[in-house]
């Protein structure tokens, strides 16, 4: 078996100061065989677009184990974007795999969505991803995320009207969304009738994947998603498009609940467990192997010094580890501690510190029989 912290060859690094411009072909290779943990069944293993988390440095801790099929990058400002201002760069670093990276685009004017589109795309990837289900009230109410689903539908048209218009016939045009608004009157809680008209809408404009967080816009994470949506979007659309399964997805026995209730899913997409387990496609996929947990901390700081600029080392810092942080004995204290960021240097020591003395907790073996 492959040593999952076998040490990296690293291509084309660019430092701090990296852009898109030279760097849309950086690549890590390992130098033993990777876990190929990118498929469950056929099926596609993604990683969720997230806030402050979904970037090259994450990217490159979860590439360690096998990654996955796709990663869908942070939500990215198309007007920011257009306007180019000086962080913008970091947000179209496409490592350490080019080819797997969906860039989602986020706002509220469509107009500017079509032009940050022209900007993506000739940095390659799978594809654009237009957020349609973050609900988030700094999000929504500026007429961004789930926003798009309680517009006038000619509105939301139009935004997918004028990406697809721009968008390369290589490049897969997705959307990510939600149930909709509540709706106390409606037996489900929502108005199915609408959310169909809105998904109906999507597939007649030109888009090729639905990623469905079947939650409505205010239950956030509170109850399990009605992941029986998934599948009615499944049978709705077969052989017309592929629909991706989003949503609480923490474990063998919560992925098995999901597909129970869609079995037809095409896509498994995960979000926060990531940042909890950054080799959870490979523990899915059933492989044997050690997780040196110290280094995998240490290797991230590192990353987040390469690959992002220093304006940004706080809050990536305390977003991963509010979430790594979970799977420890005394996680509370650990994601305490890394929380009162002072600098990456303080942040290796706190890390080293707690395995010290914790060491037992250092090599976790996953799968082990």
């Amino acid at each position: 078996m492959s040593n999952p912290e076998a040490k990296l060859n690293i291509k084309e690094a660019p430092g701090k100061d990296a852009g898109p411009e030279n760097y849309s072909h950086a690549t890590v290779e390992f130098c033993e065989a990777k876990l190929n943990a990118e498929k469950l069944h056929g099926r596609n293993f993604s990683a969720a677009p997230m806030a402050t988390l979904s970037h090259e440095a994450f990217r490159r801790c979860v590439e360690k184990f096998g990654g996955c099929s796709e990663y869908f990058t942070e939500m990215i400002n198309a007007s920011s974007l257009v306007n180019m201002g000086p962080f913008e760069k970091f947000y179209l670093l496409n490592g350490p795999c080019p080819q797997k990276i969906v860039w989602q685009l986020t706002g509220c004017d469509s107009k500017n969505f079509s032009k940050a589109t022209e900007i993506i795309t000739p940095l390659g990837g799978i594809g654009i991803d237009l957020n349609m289900g973050c609900s988030a009230p700094q999000i929504y109410k500026t007429g961004a995320g789930i926003a798009w689903m309680l517009k006038p539908l000619e509105e939301t048209k139009n935004l997918i009207k004028s990406v697809k218009s721009v968008l390369p016939e290589h490049m897969r045009l997705s959307v990510k969304c939600r149930l909709g608004e509540e709706d106390k009157n409606q037996p489900a809680g929502f108005n199915e009738e609408k959310f169909f008209a809105f998904t109906d809408m999507l597939v007649e404009n030109g888009v090729q994947l639905i990623t469905l967080h079947p939650r409505t816009m205010k239950e956030k994470y509170r109850l399990t998603p009605k992941y029986e949506y998934v599948q009615k979007l499944c049978e709705r659309y077969k052989g017309k498009i592929k629909i991706g399964l989003n949503g609480a997805i923490t474990n063998q026995t919560t992925l098995d609940y999901a597909l129970s209730k869609a079995p037809d899913a095409d896509s498994i997409m995960i979000a926060r467990e990531l940042a909890v387990r950054p080799w959870i496609f490979a523990e899915l996929n059933g492989k044997s192997f050690s997780v040196d947990r110290e280094q995998l901390a240490l290797d991230f700081i590192d990353d987040v010094e390469k690959y992002q600029p220093k304006e940004f080392y706080r809050t990536r810092i305390q977003r991963f580890f509010s979430y790594y942080c979970q799977q420890f004995k005394f996680g509370h204290y650990f994601a305490t501690e890394i929380l009162n960021y002072k600098s990456l240097e303080d942040t290796r020591n706190k890390v080293k510190d707690y395995f010290l003395k914790q060491t037992e907790e250092k090599i976790l073996n996953v799968n082990s029989v």
